[in-house]
């Protein structure tokens, strides 16, 4: 059943029908108390997370893959985050990445309090240049960035993804953006993204229309 938290607060608009919107979220059993105090604190301060319905896809698709390895980009308080670690479990590794040192430090208290923090590796700076930093391959690269950075995170992401491993992006339908004329820079970027995930050979791409657009791309 659904939180106490309001489930129209997940309403992002111009996807679905706010009802069927309204169903899925009260469908979701309760989240721990460390999730359920993260929405809270999401929903008092619009911190930007993916919420509950969001985070158990993540959840689902690493465990599908059996993923080991994950990084993320664009952490935020680390909400996703948890959902990942416990995913990929006790001897696998997510790596956070935010420009904010303070958010690091808050996600940090909250890694803890969920008894994931052995498996996660807190980086604070770019996650652009953090992960071009990188030589390894990752099973799940997740992409929730600034949008207007999404075309260089592609053409960063996909050589350091392994066979058969996911780029998953969120925010990929914009509140609906992407359909309507005239767009801004950060949608034109979104369309941009989205024309290179689907045109890769090297992708098999599929963009799931909850919450604001979740991207799921194996490659292969």
């Amino acid at each position: 059943m659904a939180n106490a938290l309001d489930v129209a607060h997940w309403r992002m608009g111009g996807i679905t029908v706010a009802a069927v919107e309204d169903y899925v979220y009260s469908t979701l059993p309760p989240r721990d108390q460390v999730l359920t105090e993260m929405e809270a604190l999401a929903a008092e301060k619009k911190i930007p997370i993916v919420g509950p319905a969001v985070g158990r896809i993540l959840h689902q698709l690493a465990l599908m893959i059996g993923a080991k390895t994950v990084f993320e980009m664009g952490s935020a308080i680390g909400y996703s985050t948890i959902w990942w670690a416990r995913a990929v479990g006790g001897g696998g590794r997510v790596i956070y990445t935010d420009g904010d040192s303070k958010n690091a430090e808050r996600a940090r208290g909250y890694f803890e309090r969920a008894g994931v923090s052995d498996r996660i590796s807190i980086r604070t700076g770019d996650a652009l240049e953090l992960l071009s930093e990188e030589k390894q391959q990752f099973d799940v690269i997740f992409n929730d960035v600034d949008k207007e950075d999404y075309p260089r995170v592609f053409r960063l992401a996909v050589p350091r993804l392994r066979r058969g491993g996911l780029f998953v992006t969120d925010n990929v339908l914009w509140s609906g953006r992407v359909a309507q004329p005239n767009p801004d820079d950060h949608t034109k970027a979104i369309l941009e993204f989205n024309r290179l995930l689907y045109s890769s050979p090297d992708l098999f791409t599929t963009i799931l229309p909850i919450r604001d657009g979740v991207a799921v791309a194996v490659k292969k």
